[in-house]
């Protein structure tokens, strides 16, 4: 049996305040997708100058796309407005560590830093599963904060999941 890796830890885990409001306005989305029957995760995209300008929750059973996570939606949505792909200098608030996919989109956007609730011990690639944002061989790194409002997104996770073994 594999052991699981234990997160990067890194001075960043610590809770920064700064982030509050922006988590709840992702906690709010990912309420929104738990009751499409989706995975709860919400994203926002911030501008360097801390104006939301893409937001998105998981969409993936609600519109048969697999690639209808949080912060795919949110980045598109993002791009879209400032009508750009490079997307130097924002930020992602999100949920849930993301996936691969969404660490990739994270890189390939050029973003400056992603800040995420909860772990993802099963699929995360912020430092749970892989750390492929801070990979040395990579041609662009993004700074990772980790654990802002943890609890609140694990909770919705866990009782959504629950809701669905018992539904």
């Amino acid at each position: 049996m594999k052991e699981q890796a234990q997160p990067a830890m890194t001075a960043a885990i610590v809770t920064p305040e700064r982030y509050e409001k922006w988590m709840e306005s992702a906690l709010e989305l990912a309420q929104l997708a738990a009751g499409s029957e989706d995975v709860p995760v919400g994203a926002v995209v911030l501008s360097p100058e801390g104006e939301v300008i893409g937001q998105g929750r998981n969409v993936r059973e609600e519109q048969a796309d697999p690639t209808g996570h949080a912060e795919i939606v949110a980045l598109r949505e993002a791009a879209r407005r400032m009508g750009v792909w490079r997307l130097t200098g924002c930020r992602l608030v999100v949920t849930l560590e993301p996936c691969v996919m969404c660490a990739g989109a994270a890189m390939a956007a050029r973003l400056e830093q992603v800040v995420f609730a909860a772990w993802d011990p099963k699929a995360g690639a912020c430092g749970s599963v892989w750390d492929l944002t801070r990979d040395p061989l990579a041609s662009h790194n993004v700074e990772i904060v980790g654990g802002v409002r943890a609890a609140e997104s694990a909770e919705l996770l866990v009782d959504f999941f629950e809701h669905r073994r018992l539904g």
